[in-house]
């Protein structure tokens, strides 16, 4: 057995790891193993995703794991990433040597032993007179085994393990029965397109792994890094904070940084999903798992390659499987009972009716129960249902939404609600002083230096605007005028200036400090100022409405968002105008960050539909609504840690529109998914039914239980392929 696992053997390392499983071909497998592990003392935390052969592990002692994995399934193997000790990281190295199954060696196989299948078929009667019996058991018993070799060695390891409700277990027992019963043609029969499914279905398993790990293709190998004695090629791993790198036309940036040399384009469709190049120049952000597409350039290094943002998308895409849906979860469990109660079902028809009822032979019975046995194996369900969550999952990442988990595509799919924040999600974000107005002897001038004076250490979009609207006019802050500065959260700052107690912030903050003022009515954000409790005036900002914040709101009705609601902690005039302009149906203006999450407790209790309710904010001031949300949706995340560690869902761009993508993505997959159920309850209850009835041979049963099984998969790989999300 492979015991490659670095460092990450110690025990008490405790920590969430991911390592890449191999030589497991059979979902049902997989199942098996994910439930052992969990019973193994000190693991934590056990999700084995098929899809991905990725096993997600949260253990103090891995070489116990180890140890049950190879009591469990002898043949796996356990893989973690030499470049790679502490775990936290894939095995994208590993990925080329995952597959072990080899379509041409399979293909060779499976014609030699077709062919003398059909020579069973043509000359089974001609054989069966003119030979001796042990010639015709040898030639039938050699297509038998070179069609089942593997399945009967699978079979054996099973029972050894005192398993006896193994998919190859139960083709073992059925088709040696057939033989039993002098159905030989039939025996062979079913062990041959047996294979040919199992070799179909694990062809479109393999196209679907295929098809994912060029999803998170974007990983870059290779840095170019700048030193005294040249440029030098290193893993992006090994490249440190302020180190510069040296990114050619067409080559990936490896690690996030900013440019000091050079001019660009780039393709950032691996992080945001979307195909226009962007410009990019001295001073500009680049960011790991980019494309250079033009010109040369140099760029220092601000984040460790573990900390870029490549890294942190494609570890939360990786791990979003191991958060399961609760669809996926009950098809794991109902497998477990599903085929024992079929095999019960399979004696009770051999031997009940026989017993019971008058005429009846034992091997018409036994057939039947041979029949009952063929369609037994849940692998359409147990294999078909991660995929098409994976599927989805992947499609929205391919689109830059980032969804951490099945989870999540289960309750964007019931989304009825959606609420926006206003400031920087349904409008730009980018403030623009229009007018200051001072009152109380206070001229337009000294107004703006006190606000901008006591906004210079905020980084809110209304602070950077007053104090860009203060340097434009020729002014510039002194640090060491601000003798203390503290944020009143949600409301704005208080800080001492020169001796004088300043105040600036919204009209709420203005009245829970009992500064008198007239109360004023505006469309647009009003920020009040006070110096030592007396008031002195306030600053008129405008905000932009996004140009596709219309458009948004309207897809989201046309996938059937019912209710879309709109927070801001601004004034009631600019949120109602803000309101009448999108059509939002409900708005909840000057509210603190704990109010918000008031106003959720609220829609939740008044709603009129089961759904659940979503919200999309910037992921910088919203946390805790985010995390109270149904569905936590974050805009921007490429710059926000916060989004990225908070949200459920990441737009990894400014783009409204993704919004309804998203949910259309969910709702696409969710009916993958729920069409695989039917599709696979249907089929085999159908065969069932008829193979108890005598009805159906093993013909049918073998297309009942393979066929299903790769209709379902390629079912499930179909969302890959699916266009129509671009915004």
């Amino acid at each position: 057995m492979n015991r490659n696992i670095g460092t990450a053997s110690t025990a008490g390392d405790n920590r969430m790891q991911k390592y890449q499983i191999r030589n497991v071909d059979c979902a049902a497998c997989a199942a098996k193993i994910e439930r052992g592990l969990l019973k193994v003392p000190g693991v934590d935390q056990a999700v084995l995703d098929f899809a991905t052969l990725t096993l997600h592990l949260k253990a103090d002692d891995i070489q116990r794991v180890i140890d049950e994995l190879h009591r469990i399934e002898p043949v796996a193997d356990l893989l973690l990433d030499r470049d790679e000790p502490d775990g936290n990281g894939s095995n994208h190295q590993a990925q080329g040597h995952l597959e072990t199954f080899n379509p041409k060696r399979e293909g060779i196989i499976l014609t030699v032993a077709g062919l003398m299948f059909v020579a069973i078929l043509l000359f089974e009667t001609h054989i069966h007179e003119n030979f001796d019996p042990f010639f015709e058991y040898v030639f039938v018993l050699t297509a038998y085994l070179l069609a089942g070799w593997n399945v009967i060695i699978g079979a054996g390891k099973t029972v050894f393990k005192r398993n006896f409700f193994d998919e190859n277990v139960l083709m073992v027992i059925a088709t040696a029965g057939a033989i039993a019963i002098h159905a030989v043609a039939e025996a062979v029969g079913v062990m041959i397109f047996f294979k040919i499914g199992e070799f179909l279905q694990n062809l479109a398993v393999s196209r679907s792994r295929r098809s994912i790990w060029a999803l998170l293709a974007a990983r870059p190998d290779l840095a170019n890094l700048k030193t005294d004695a040249g440029i030098r090629s290193v893993k992006p791993e090994k490249v440190g904070i302020n180190d510069l790198i040296v990114v050619k036309p067409g080559e990936k940036i490896p690690l996030d940084g900013v440019v000091i040399s050079g001019v660009s384009q780039l393709d950032t469709s691996a992080l945001t999903g979307e195909p226009v190049p962007v410009s990019i120049k001295i001073g500009s952000d680049a960011l790991a798992g980019q494309v250079n597409l033009t010109g040369a350039l140099t760029i220092q290094v601000t984040r460790p390659f573990k900390a870029s943002s490549i890294s942190r998308i494609l570890d939360l895409v990786e791990n979003a499987l191991a958060r399961k849906a609760r669809t996926e979860k009950f098809i794991t469990t109902f497998a477990r009972y599903y085929t024992p109660a079929v095999v019960l079902a399979a004696l009770c028809v051999a031997f009940l009716p026989p017993l019971i009822l008058k005429d009846q032979l034992f091997s018409d019975w036994i057939y039947r129960a041979l029949v009952l046995l063929v369609i037994s194996c849940p692998c359409a369900l147990v294999v078909s249902i991660p995929l098409g969550y994976f599927g989805g999952i992947g499609v929205a990442s391919k689109n830059g939404i980032l969804v951490k988990g099945s989870n999540i595509i289960d309750a964007l799919a019931r989304i009825k609600t959606v609420v926006f924040d206003k400031t920087g999600t349904l409008t730009e974000g980018v403030f623009e002083v229009k007018e200051t107005v001072g009152i109380n002897g206070y001229s337009t001038d000294a107004l703006l230096e006190f606000a901008a004076i006591a906004e210079y250490h905020s980084t809110h979009p209304i602070a950077r605007s007053i104090l860009k609207a203060y340097e434009k006019k020729g002014g510039a802050v002194d640090p060491s005028r601000i003798l203390s500065h503290s944020e009143v959260s949600g409301s704005g700052v208080q800080v001492k200036i020169d001796g004088h107690d300043i105040l600036v912030g919204s009209d709420g903050l203005m009245h829970r400090e009992e500064i008198a003022h007239d109360r004023c009515v505006f469309d647009d954000t009003a920020v009040h100022v006070s110096v030592d409790r007396c008031y002195a005036g306030y600053i008129l900002l405008g905000d932009r409405i996004r140009k596709e914040s219309a458009e948004a709101i309207s897809r989201l009705r046309e996938q059937g968002v019912e209710n879309i609601v709109l927070l801001t902690g601004d004034n009631s005039c600019a949120a109602a105008s803000v309101a009448k302009r999108l059509n939002i149906d409900t708005y909840y203006a000057e509210l603190l960050p704990e109010d918000k999450v008031a106003v959720f407790d609220t829609l939740e209790k008044e709603k009129s539909h089961d759904g659940k309710i979503a919200f999309l904010g910037d992921g910088i001031n919203d946390a805790p609504v985010i995390a109270r949300a149904d569905v936590g949706m974050a805009m921007g995340g490429l710059g926000s840690d916060a989004a990225i560690e908070t949200a459920d869902v990441v737009i990894m761009n400014d783009n409204l529109n993704k919004t309804a993508a998203a949910i259309k993505i969910s709702r696409q997959t969710k009916r993958i998914v729920w069409q695989n159920i039917i599709l696979a309850f249907s089929i085999k209850g159908f065969f069932i039914i008829f193979g108890v009835m005598g009805l159906a041979s093993m013909w049918e049963a073998v297309f009942a239980d393979v066929g299903t099984a790769l209709l379902a998969v390629v079912n499930s790989t179909r969302i890959l392929r699916s266009k129509g999300y671009e915004s």
